[in-house]
């Protein structure tokens, strides 16, 4: 098996990725969306050609996405058709239950739906445009990105830190006002309670 990023040099259709996730958060899809719109057309390739999606080859020569779902997703629903890949596993010969150990092992997999449920491999998504929204996923984007905590190589972690939001905000409140929903968050990411989470920045002096 190889482990090197291997670029594709021929693109691969979107709509033939599939996802190793159950959920996105759609706030940060719109707004890679209005960005991937604000770039001029003739810096588009460009970007495209430095953003390659991270796959793995597996069963029936599909493609799984193990990173970049967000990004993945937006360019689909502006009209992109094709993308680069990087492959960086090739586990095509494993059986497809072995394949989904392998990847769940690996920190390549997260079936966890938008409640934070755990789900059988077989209800992952077959598709990109089949992910559903979790909108602690997306106040868990926001609150990186405001410094409530640090971007971490662990896997999913902003995940792992939905799921505490997910815990502690009420989900009518996120909804109804995500702008004070955040400020909440930004105050528990500071506390003692968050500290076993991957970018924890310690608790407010």
């Amino acid at each position: 098996m190889a482990y090197a990023r291997e670029p594709r040099i021929q693109p691969v259709a979107i709509t033939a990725l599939r996802p190793t996730q159950m959920t996105v958060g759609m706030r940060e899809v719109k707004a890679k969306r209005k960005s991937w719109r604000e770039h001029p057309d003739r810096k588009k390739a460009d970007f495209l050609g430095k953003h390659l999606i991270p796959v793995i080859w597996g069963p029936k020569a599909q493609y799984y996405v193990i990173d970049h779902h967000h990004l993945a997703l937006a360019l689909h629903q502006e009209g992109v058709k094709e993308i680069a890949t990087t492959v960086v596993a090739d586990l095509r010969r494993l059986p497809r239950e072995a394949f989904w150990v392998y990847l769940d092992n690996s920190g390549w997999l997260h079936p966890f739906d938008e409640r934070g449920r755990r789900r059988a491999y077989r209800d992952l998504p077959p598709k990109l445009s089949a992910m559903v929204d979790d909108p602690f996923r997306s106040l868990a984007g926001e609150l990186r990105r405001s410094g409530g905590f640090a971007k971490d190589t662990a896997p999913f972690s902003e995940f792992l830190w939905a799921d505490f939001l997910r815990r502690r905000i009420k989900l009518r409140f996120l909804r109804n006002d995500f702008s004070e929903a955040l400020v909440h968050a930004l105050k528990l990411a500071k506390s003692g309670e968050a500290d076993f989470l991957p970018g924890w920045c310690g608790p407010i002096a």
